[in-house]
C-alpha cells in the first residue's frame, strides 16, 4: 500500500496532472457555476472536455480501450484531489471511474467492444449506475425484503421496462447507463432485479426533473423515466435477477470514491481554516496563537489523516480482496470520511466566526458541499447497521 507510506513516481505524475487541470481550469469557474440559479446551469461541458483532452476522463479504462488502467487506491487519490477544488467535479469524474472498472469487469464481449470504444473516444461521455427510486434508497443497502418498484414484464426477444429512478448522479448528462430492474415481482430486489445496459436516448426512455440541490451543484442528479421501454436480451449484463452480485462483485472500490471525494472538501476546509488562523487578529494575536484554536486544527488533522488511511485501505484492497478484504470496507470509510468534513466543516464555520457565513470568503460552499455525502452513496447510518449486519449475521 504505497500511498499510506509515499507516492510511487506514476502515482506523483498522475496526481500532478489532475492537480494542474483542478487548479487551473476547474477553481476559476467553480463560484460562477455553483451560483447558477438552474441546475442544469452548474454543470459544465467544458470541464469533461478538458478533462478527456488529458486523459483524466478515461484513467480508468485499460491501455486497450485508451487508458492508463488506474488500480482503485490512485483512482481515490485522484479523486480526493479533484474534491479539493469542487465536489461536484469529483463526483462527475468519480462515477465515470468507477462505472468505467465495472463494465470492464462485468461486460461480456460483445457489450464491451459495443460500448467501450464509443465511451473511449466520446469527449463528453460520462457514466451513470441507476438503483435509487422515490419510494426507497436504504431499502437497497438494507436488504429488506421488496422490490424494485421498477419492473419488466418478459417480450419476445427482450423486457419491457416501466417506472422511475431518481437523484441518479450523472442521470441528465450520461451516455450510457446500468440499470437495476426487477424482473421477477414474486422476489425481492436482492435475488429479482437485473441489470440492464442502457444508451442515452434509447426509445422509452427519457430523464425527467434534475434535482435542485444546496451543494454539490456541479454535478447534475436526476429523474430516469422508462415508459413501455422495450430492452433486449443483447443489453442484459450478468444474469437475470442477479443484479446485486454485478454491483457486489465488480464495484467493491465504490464506498471508497464517495469517501475520498468528501475527503477532499474536508481538506479544503481545513486548508481555509489554517489560512484564516493565521491571518484573523484576535485579542491582539492571530487566533492560531490562542491555544483552542491550535488544538482544533491538530483535531482536524487527525480526523482528515485517519479518514484517509481508511479509505486507501478500502481502495487498495478492493483490487486485492485476497489480501484482507471485508463487507465493512465497502461502507464504513465512507461514513467516516463523511462525517469527519461534518464536523470539520462546523468548526472551521467557528473559527470563521461571521466571515465564515458570508459567501465570499468560500466556507459557505463547502459547508454545503460537506452535507452531501452524510446521505450520498448511502445514507450513513444506513451504512453503520449495513456493516453491523455482515459483522453480526443478524
Amino acid at each position: 500500500m504505497e500511498a499510506l507510506y509515499g507516492m510511487t513516481d506514476d502515482q506523483r505524475a498522475i496526481l500532478e496532472t489532475v492537480r494542474k487541470f483542478a487548479q487551473e481550469f476547474v477553481a476559476p469557474r467553480v463560484a460562477a457555476l455553483d451560483a447558477n440559479k438552474d441546475p442544469l446551469d452548474c454543470f459544465s461541458w467544458e470541464i469533461i472536455e478538458k478533462s478527456h483532452e488529458l486523459g483524466i476522463r478515461t484513467m480508468t479504462l485499460e491501455e486497450q480501450w485508451g487508458g492508463l488502467g488506474l488500480d482503485s487506491l490512485t483512482t481515490a487519490m485522484v479523486v480526493e484531489e479533484l474534491g479539493k477544488v469542487d465536489l461536484g467535479t469529483s463526483v462527475v469524474l468519480a462515477q465515470t471511474f468507477k462505472i468505467a472498472q465495472i463494465m470492464q469487469l462485468a461486460l461480456n464481449e460483445e457489450q464491451k467492444q459495443r460500448v467501450l470504444p464509443v465511451f473511449a473516444n466520446d469527449p463528453r461521455g460520462v457514466l451513470a449506475i441507476g438503483m435509487t427510486e422515490p419510494g426507497n434508497g436504504s431499502d437497497k443497502h438494507m436488504s429488506f425484503p421488496v422490490p424494485f418498484a421498477t419492473s419488466a414484464e418478459r417480450v419476445e426477444g427482450g423486457w419491457r421496462v416501466n417506472g422511475m429512478k431518481h437523484f441518479i448522479s450523472n442521470g441528465n448528462r450520461a451516455s450510457w447507463y446500468m440499470v437495476m430492474v426487477q424482473t421477477d415481482r414474486k422476489k425481492t430486489m436482492q435475488d429479482g432485479a437485473t441489470c440492464f445496459l442502457i444508451e442515452r436516448g434509447h426509445p422509452g426512455f427519457t430523464i425527467g426533473r434534475v434535482h435542485d440541490k444546496m451543494g454539490e451543484r456541479l454535478a447534475n442528479n436526476a429523474e430516469l423515466v422508462f415508459q413501455d421501454c422495450f430492452i433486449p436480451d443483447a443489453n442484459v449484463v450478468g444474469k437475470l435477477g442477479e443484479s446485486n452480485a454485478v454491483f457486489a462483485n465488480f464495484s467493491p472500490m465504490s464506498n471508497a470514491y464517495a469517501g475520498a471525494s468528501v475527503l477532499g472538501v474536508a481538506t479544503a476546509l481545513y486548508n481555509k481554516s489554517v489560512e484564516w488562523a493565521q491571518l484573523r487578529v484576535q485579542g491582539g494575536k492571530p487566533i492560531i496563537e490562542h491555544d483552542g484554536i491550535r488544538a482544533q486544527l491538530g483535531e482536524m488533522r487527525m480526523l482528515i489523516d485517519a479518514s484517509r488511511a481508511y479509505v486507501h485501505r478500502a481502495a487498495y484492497l478492493a483490487d486485492h480482496r485476497e489480501l484482507g478484504w471485508d463487507a465493512t470496507l465497502g461502507m464504513l470509510p465512507k461514513a467516516m470520511a463523511a462525517q469527519a468534513a461534518w464536523k470539520i466543516a462546523t468548526w472551521t464555520l467557528e473559527i470563521h466566526g461571521g466571515y465564515g457565513y458570508m459567501k465570499e470568503f468560500g466556507v459557505e460552499k463547502l459547508v454545503r458541499d460537506a452535507a452531501a455525502f452524510l446521505h450520498s452513496d448511502g445514507v450513513n447510518r444506513t451504512l453503520f447497521l449495513k456493516a453491523a449486519k455482515s459483522m453480526f449475521r443478524i
